[in-house]
């Protein structure tokens, strides 16, 4: 199994201690995150450092942004094997009305949807609205 900083390395990513951390933060939630949410997490950090170890991760492909409809950007990590090409790794999303949060639903993928010729897709996004399992008791 590889370490985190040979799949950073792996990545084309140098390997900080900030860029550790936050990948350890990602890793450890089971739900997207607001950028204020890791500026939360590092108090002591610099935000700027922050924003762009987000942006790195997601040029790089290991996290992915959402659009959930709240108009603050969110972020998960990609599944393994995920390079986010809108014609194999799209997945819906689930943003609870409840409690506000979104989660992946890495494991219902968006078919790949064929647009008119002369279009070309840059970006995807499916969210599903409601109540998730932990607000609806069940």
């Amino acid at each position: 199994m590889k370490t985190i900083e040979q799949f950073l390395e792996s990545k084309d990513i140098r390997v900080t201690a900030m860029r550790l951390l936050v990948y350890k933060f990602l890793a450890e939630k089971e739900v997207t995150v607001t950028l204020s949410d890791i500026e939360n997490a590092f108090a002591k950090a610099d935000r700027t450092t922050l924003y762009r170890t987000v942006k790195t991760f997601e040029d790089k492909g290991i996290v992915h942004q959402i659009d959930d409809g709240t108009g603050i950007t969110k972020y998960a990590l990609c599944e393994k094997g995920c390079n986010c090409e809108i014609e194999t790794d799209l997945h819906l999303h689930f943003h609870c009305n409840n409690c506000g949060e979104t989660v992946c639903l890495t494991e219902h993928k968006i078919p790949q949807i064929k647009v008119p010729d002369g279009f070309v897709s840059e970006n995807v996004n499916l969210v599903v609205k409601g109540i998730c399992d932990k607000c609806s008791g069940q």
